[in-house]
């Protein structure tokens, strides 16, 4: 868990504000309680998520001023309790284990107590001395009153109700109900017993050797018993045992008695317990069920959160140690833009799952390029994949179209999906390879493109094969059932193909890996001119290990007018550059590849360098960002950085910039609106400080006049107050204290006067379901941006509205 930062936000850089941000808006969508204290004797909390105040009906501020973050006081009224917890901890801490886990009453303020699990763990951070330890507080109310509920029903059956487990060839008493010990006799604390009946026959023996094995092997038995009651007198008892749990590998099973003495009443009361049994055995597994999902949801999306995340705190550090370096530092935050609208992908689709079990996702028409969404997906996954150490390539088979039209977003979410799982399902130091194919497509104007992920990874059974794409399931053999996911992944990605008219397709073979193919049919967008001739044909010398990446280069190579040539070594570039140095004919640039075994790509260079002098042009090529070995690359003499793969226009631009030397493009900047709204003024109305900053800073640079309203009711005065006509468009977020932006918008378009009706008022939040739409429309509100803001989207909300 990482810790907030302790610095003024205005020390500190733009990037690392943005990585809190997002990091914040994270804890407060997941809905779980999660705290940092220290282990003093006050546990006091250095920080909390927003759920955590939430969750104990404390505002953040009172709570502070009235506990002083220390847990001590706001326990002082449930001493008891506290004991327990710091029992816990001090036992946990004596003992030598990691944390802990424990279910308690939580007061609330209002005075009412809701069941809680604390699930902590401690640290080797300290702060002031003291050791820290993080939390994390899951609201189990609802499973611990249905399991209160379980219990009454439990005591309340017709006839008598016993758990009971079998160990060994003998069955022991766990629990029973208040008849079970009238009968039989039990008083105080129930312990060992002598089996299902208190009465040694021939038939109760027999009945017991039949059923016996049945119930080690977990199965129902239903058979009828004879008995003594506390009277002396006989009966016979119908006997029904369902297994329902397992302690040490030994079967627990809850059992039911019905008196069928007479047999009169046998019918009724078997169909009675019938019914009754069946409907204890759903409400436990619908318990469960629920505890399973409470528990489990945190570990299950944990890769899908963490990849982007990774992504973005990894550039954010970068940005900040190149932070004098513009074309850098743009770089990053391209890259975190990438990552940060992932991140928000994920969270909206844990939001709503019903759309994505249904498959009611919109695909996007927008003009994008391949090159672009694959070098975003290896961005974003290159950590994982260093940190296993995979060798990892890409492989351009002749991409004619780079640019198409379609959702890249969605697009880079399947992709993600697929070579996450490669990376995931691969065991350290395996090898991954990408594959692009583009092939005629039936309908005009589009072509076909595949995608072919393959990996050397744990490969699948048969079995799990045919439900690989149902969500939820993920394969549960020993190799792999510690690796954590969602089990949603595929099933998301396989709806997201078909709805771009394609398909996925899987081969695989258990323990020498899988190839997941993604076949899309693109709408092709004209491309641009590649402005690169040459004179005549110069020779180029490509080094790398994988022959294929070799071939493909070099045709690439070769329709830019270039004599493309190969070898696979780093020793034997070496040689044939030196060669052709002595006869007076020097390559016009060399290629080489970062990763390759025994001589790697800056190792050659260096070693190119001292044969021919700074002459010759070369270029580093890698499907890796180059960052952390960038100096040593530099101090080697490698003039420059492309990355793979090799399309077309990625070798135009490094020629043009590494070896004719030509300016390289001005860097992208973020998109900001086309025209200048001087003279314009807006009201923002906005309760986060922070998210009213970003707002400002963002409308300011239209060139218009922002003023600001901290919650609707002071919006709805600065309204009235102002001159008609005076304030052009409103920014209203709905969420906020005092009064909320759908009521300040009824307010504002019930004043008696003439701009009231006309004044454009724009919806700026985090509520995007489309109740929320409806409901702001309801409330006079002219249009819906959705949190995180996007500049495109703002642009044309100011077009539309004052433009």
């Amino acid at each position: 868990m990482a810790t907030m930062p302790e610095e003024k936000p205005m020390e500190r850089p733009a990037m690392a504000l943005a990585a809190d941000y997002e990091y914040n808006t994270l804890m407060r969508l997941l809905g779980v309680s999660v705290s940092k204290h220290l282990l003093d004797e006050h546990f006091t909390v250095i920080w909390a998520n927003d759920f955590y105040y939430q969750l104990i009906g404390w505002p953040r501020e009172e709570y502070e001023e009235t506990f002083h973050n220390h847990c001590d006081l706001y326990y002082r009224n449930d001493q008891a309790e506290w004991k327990r917890l710091t029992d816990m901890v001090t036992d946990s801490l004596m003992n030598g284990r990691s944390g802990y886990n424990l279910v308690t009453p939580l007061r609330r303020r209002n005075g009412e107590y809701i069941w809680v699990k604390f699930s902590a763990a401690f640290s080797d951070e300290y702060v002031d001395g003291y050791q820290v330890a993080y939390t994390v507080m899951t609201n189990i109310d609802d499973l611990v009153r249905m399991q209160k509920e379980q219990s009454v029903t439990y005591d309340n059956i017709p006839g008598f109700v016993a758990k009971f487990c079998l160990r060994g060839d003998g069955l022991h008493l766990l629990d029973a109900n208040d008849r079970f010990r009238a009968f039989f006799g039990c008083e105080g604390q129930c312990g060992p017993a002598c089996g299902l009946s208190n009465l040694d026959t021939v038939q109760n023996r027999t009945t017991y050797v039949q059923n016996l094995p049945l119930m080690r092997e977990g199965k129902h038995v239903h058979f009828t018993l004879q008995a003594v009651d506390h009277g002396g007198g006989n009966v016979w008892l119908q006997v029904n045992g369902e297994c329902i749990d397992h302690i040490g590998g030994d079967p627990v099973y809850l059992v039911i008695y019905i008196d069928i003495t007479d047999i009169t009443e046998q019918r009724e009361l078997q169909r009675q317990l019938e019914e009754r049994s069946r409907l204890l055995h759903e409400a436990l597994e619908a318990a469960k069920k629920a505890n399973r999902a409470k528990s489990d949801f945190l570990s299950r999306m944990s890769h899908d959160i963490r990849t982007p995340m990774n992504a973005v705190m990894g550039m954010s550090a970068i940005a900040a140690s190149h932070i004098d370096d513009k074309e850098r530092v743009l770089d990053c935050l391209a890259k975190i833009d990438v990552s940060a609208k992932l991140l928000l992908s994920l969270i909206n689709e844990v939001l709503d799952m019903s759309k994505i079990e249904s498959g009611r996702i919109t695909m996007a028409q927008e003009e994008f390029a391949l090159g672009d969404v694959i070098q975003n997906i290896v961005t974003i996954t290159q950590p994982s994949i260093l940190e296993k150490g995979h060798s990892f390539d890409i492989h351009d088979y002749g991409i004619r179209h780079e640019r198409v039209v379609g959702d890249p977003n969605r697009l880079e979410q399947v992709f993600l999906n697929v070579l996450s799982n490669s990376i995931k399902y691969t065991p350290d130091r395996g090898s991954i390879v990408l594959e692009m194919r583009e092939t005629p497509c039936q309908r005009e104007g589009y072509g076909r493109y595949e995608f072919i992920f393959r990996d050397n990874g744990y490969g699948m059974t048969p079995q799990f094969l045919e439900k690989l794409f149902t969500p939820f399931e993920r394969a549960d053999d020993e190799t792999v059932h510690t690796i954590q996911g969602t089990g949603l992944g595929m099933a998301i990605s396989q709806n997201i193909v078909r709805m771009m008219g394609g398909e996925i397709e899987v081969e695989s073979a258990y323990g020498k890996g899988s190839a997941f193919t993604v076949s899309v049919c693109l709408q092709l967008q004209g491309e641009e001119s590649e402005d690169f001739e040459m004179p005549d044909s110069r020779p180029v010398l490509v080094v790398d290990d994988d022959r294929i990446a070799c071939e493909t280069t070099c045709e690439r190579l070769d329709e830019m007018g270039l004599d493309g040539r190969w070898v696979l070594s780093g020793g034997e570039a070496v040689k044939r550059v030196s060669e052709a140095h002595r006869a007076g004919e020097d390559f016009f640039a060399i290629l080489i590849d970062m990763k390759m075994p025994g001589m790697d790509g800056i190792e050659t260079a260096r070693q190119i360098r001292a044969e021919v002098g700074a002459g010759v042009p070369i270029i580093l090529l890698s499907a890796y960002d180059w960052t952390d070995y960038e100096a040593e690359a530099r101090a080697a003499g490698i003039n420059g950085f492309v990355g793979k793969p090799m399309l077309k226009s990625n070798l135009v631009y490094a020629f043009k910039r590494y070896v004719l030397g030509e300016a390289a493009p001005a860097a992208v900047t973020p998109a900001e609106p086309a025209r200048s709204y001087a003279g314009k003024r807006l009201l923002l109305v906005e309760d986060n400080d922070l998210n009213r900053e970003i707002a400002t800073e963002i409308l300011s640079g239209t060139g218009a006049a922002v003023e600001t309203a901290a919650n609707g009711l002071e919006a709805v005065e600065r309204f009235s107050a102002s001159s008609e006509g005076y304030y052009d468009l409103v920014f209203m977020d709905l969420q906020m204290p005092i009064m909320g932006g759908i009521e300040a918008s009824v307010r504002i378009r019930g004043l008696q006067r003439k701009d009231a009706k006309a004044v454009p008022i724009v919806a700026m939040t985090a509520n995007v379901f489309a109740e929320d739409v409806e409901q702001s429309k309801a409330a006079g509100m002219n249009d819906h941006l959705p949190k995180p803001l996007d500049l495109g989207q703002i642009a044309r909300v100011l077009e539309q509205y004052i433009g």
